[in-house]
């Protein structure tokens, strides 16, 4: 049996460890909500101790909590911040939909250290949480979580990821390829221009989170309860924003209508949209590497992409496309998560939301992921593949979909006609449009190339 001490909330006595640093509270939520396993994300719970000590930094400027205090609290914030966190926030993200839970690890846990630290009588609730409602401060941090993550993580990794692409179209750019529609033959391309075409959905994607960004700079901190701010000073959803802002250098303000912030989630169901939307660009790429680098004798065989593992547990000498599989399951996930958000989302009911925590839980995964997935996806999937110019250039030769440069001169019927002969024969377009029509070989030549088929620019 493990030591244990009697600590006291609103409901009476319980037990809780001995070293724990959290209190009751924390307790009766581990022993009611013994769900998953999982806990809150690192990332929310740092955000969660930012906010926590903004809060107490505010108190102290509008004079609603004494230095002494005040100032015990942030130090706490500040250790606690320098420590391994996660073995005191041991709630379930499963628990109640307001995240009371884990508002009150936090307030416990800073209390208990502010106490120890300062020999002050230091209360969970009057001093560390004061002017403040789990209700405001929950959707505050899933905010401060969402927008740190995002602006200091997901966002660096996607444009390194642009980088990556831009150069390596660079270094690939002598290289042209057969173009597929539904996954057939189509017109060539170049392989700097399919790279361009992932770098600009990268780019989108950027500009598309960066849009969204500022609605999640926005705080519910204030509203308290229900969003009318009772128990909190005027001001304080103001602090709380101005003192976060200096704290991490991103531009929170207090949203003008904290009641929308309390009782719903749109604004996090949209950036889910947008990371969701993020997921789908990198799926797109992984599979078009995994088809380029099929084979590598019967497949397309068009790269070779570094080989990182052996690939079977049986047949010697297999690699897989591991990045791209791994980058996809990734992708598959936050559109799951994305799906679960959205539901969350809808579960506002009158001025409370009441899914918070699986919100909170699934957007900072959902970000994380894309985070690493652009990483690994760049580094070690895009930045080494080498290009296999033999096999993209018998593909090109025997393409019969090259007959449609010659479309305008003798048209689409007799076009056709050539092509299903080049293919039935297996022979390269050149020979039979030279035995089927009286254009001279020269012209027949230019008019077949590959590369200059994928310059529309003369």
């Amino acid at each position: 049996m493990k030591a244990t001490r009697t600590e006291r909330d609103s409901m009476g006595e319980l037990d809780v460890p001995k070293d724990a640093l959290y209190g009751a509270q924390t307790q009766r939520a581990i022993q009611n909500f013994p769900i998953s396993g999982q806990r809150m994300p690192l990332a929310f719970l740092q955000a969660l101790i930012l906010q926590k000590k903004a809060a107490a930094q505010a108190n102290l400027n509008l004079a609603t909590l004494d230095e002494s205090k005040a100032t015990a609290i942030i130090k706490a914030c500040d250790t606690l911040l320098a420590d391994d966190i996660l073995k005191h926030f041991p709630v379930d993200v499963f628990q109640t939909g307001s995240g009371t839970s884990t508002n009150m690890n936090a307030n416990e846990v800073i209390a208990h250290i502010a106490r120890r630290d300062s020999q002050q009588d230091i209360h969970p609730n009057d001093h560390v949480n004061c002017g403040q409602s789990s209700n405001d401060v929950i959707p505050t941090t899933i905010h401060i979580s969402a927008a740190l993550e995002v602006s200091q993580r997901l966002l660096p990794a996607l444009k390194a990821l642009v980088s990556i692409i831009e150069e390596k179209a660079d270094e690939v750019a002598c290289f042209c390829k057969t173009g597929r529609t539904h996954l057939m033959d189509a017109m060539p391309v170049r392989m700097d221009q399919s790279l361009r075409a992932w770098s600009s959905q990268i780019s989108q994607q950027i500009q598309t989170l960066n849009a969204v960004l500022p609605s999640i700079q926005q705080l519910a901190q204030g509203g308290t309860a229900v969003g009318t701010g009772v128990n909190a000073h005027p001001y304080f959803g103001q602090e709380v924003a101005r003192e976060l802002s200096d704290m991490t250098g991103i531009a929170f303000k207090q949203a003008e209508n904290v009641f929308s912030l309390i009782s719903a989630q749109d604004n996090a169901v949209t950036l889910s949209g947008c990371v969701k939307s993020t997921a789908v660009s990198l799926m797109k790429i992984a599979n078009d590497l995994r088809w380029m680098n099929s084979g590598p004798l019967a497949g397309l065989g068009e790269i070779a992409l570094p080989a990182l593992q052996p690939g079977s547990s049986i047949m010697p000498g297999k690699i897989n496309p591991v990045i791209p599989e791994a980058v996809a399951m990734a992708s598959a996930q936050v559109m799951g998560n994305d799906s679960a958000i959205s539901v969350g989302g809808q579960s506002g009911n009158f001025e409370l939301n009441v899914m918070l925590p699986m919100i909170a839980s699934n957007l900072l995964s959902s970000i994380h992921l894309m985070t690493t997935s652009a990483t690994q996806l760049g580094e070690k999937a895009i930045k080494g593949f080498s290009v296999n110019q033999e096999n993209l250039d018998q593909a090109l030769e025997k393409n019969p979909i090259l007959v449609t440069a010659l479309n305008p001169i003798i048209g689409y019927s007799k076009a056709a006609e050539i092509a299903k002969a080049a293919y039935k024969q297996k022979r390269p377009v050149l020979d039979v449009a030279l035995e089927m029509t009286d254009i001279p070989k020269e012209e027949l030549i230019t008019l077949l190339d590959p590369v200059k088929l994928t310059d529309n620019s003369e």
